[in-house]
């Protein structure tokens, strides 16, 4: 048995601890941005999503899962803007207000930004607990191998 397969799930938890730190950054950044209506690209600030996806949906898909590979965990497929409509709010004093006075603002809503932050932090402290279960383990088993002597 090699390495790569003893260390397999340390692999696979760290890549939901990457995925879910990206989550948590997404979501801070969609918070950070609720009020701007000016972005570089222009128009206001829309929502960002982190997309994932299963590694093993992947094998599943083409059929290769058997014993020789390895499931991988989870993988980021990237970062999407939410094309959700924009909320207007009358304000005709703000500078970015059009000919009505109408002011298109970001897609943020602060709510939802929460419950990401809530549920991602509760997957990334899951992904640690499985890390340090299975260091335990490979601890009890090195202390095993080693009464054999």
């Amino acid at each position: 048995m090699s390495l790569e397969k003893i260390l397999s799930g340390m692999q696979i938890s760290s890549s939901g601890l990457s995925g879910e730190r990206l989550r948590m950054e997404v979501a801070a950044n969609n918070i950070a941005n609720a009020h701007t209506t000016r972005t570089p690209e222009g128009g206001p600030y829309r929502r960002q999503r982190v997309s994932f996806s299963s590694v093993m949906d992947h094998f599943a898909q083409s059929g290769m899962i058997d014993g020789d590979k390895q499931l991988g965990g989870v993988k980021v497929i990237g970062v999407t803007s939410d094309d959700s409509p924009l909320p207007l709010i009358y304000d005709p004093g703000h500078p970015d207000a059009n000919e009505d006075g109408y002011v298109a603002m970001p897609n943020v809503t602060l709510p939802h930004e929460m419950v990401d932050l809530v549920t991602s932090s509760r997957a990334y402290e899951a992904n640690l607990k499985a890390m340090e279960t299975f260091k335990q383990m490979a601890e009890q088993a090195l202390a095993l191998l080693q009464g054999l002597r």
